[in-house]
């Protein structure tokens, strides 16, 4: 049985990870892959503003991943369970001979981070959300993701 984690530090790393995702996506050409609309409504919650592509919109993977050809910087959230590392590995298989450098380690560093306690991206934002409550922090990156659309490919 695994010793409980400490939510402070936990919310702390979780904090530190996403704040620099958020600032490694102000390079221009980069993408934010996820699985389908309620992750990119978790995502843009938690102050994600820029591309999105989904994967799921009723297109085979290699569609995908010739629109993200142009891309320079393709990171990848797709959810933590089976079906989502599938999908990091189409997209990886995919995109390999191209130019865009598929960043999988965001991914797997949330994965490690969340141990088991959330599988799927759609509930990143609450889990943050009850997180923050919990041990009595802001989450300052995060907001009710109205007007923040923001540029979506696919």
């Amino acid at each position: 049985m695994r010793p409980e984690r400490d939510p402070e530090r936990t919310f702390d790393e979780f904090v530190e990870l996403w704040t620099r995702l958020l600032a490694e996506g102000e390079t221009a050409g980069t993408v934010a892959v996820v699985e389908g609309a309620r992750d990119l409504r978790a995502i843009r919650k938690l102050g994600w503003t820029h591309s999105v592509t989904l994967v799921h919109r009723g297109h085979p993977i290699a569609d995908t991943a010739r629109l993200l050809a142009t891309a320079r910087r393709v990171i990848v959230l797709t959810d933590w369970d089976t079906e989502g590392g599938h999908l990091a590995q189409h997209l990886r298989e995919h995109l390999a001979a191209g130019p865009a450098r598929l960043d999988l380690d965001y991914r797997r560093r949330l994965a490690r981070l969340l141990r088991g306690e959330l599988v799927h991206v759609e509930g990143l934002y609450g889990w943050a959300r009850r997180t923050a409550e919990r041990v009595g922090r802001p989450l300052d990156f995060a907001h009710d993701g109205a007007g923040t659309d923001g540029p979506l490919t696919g």
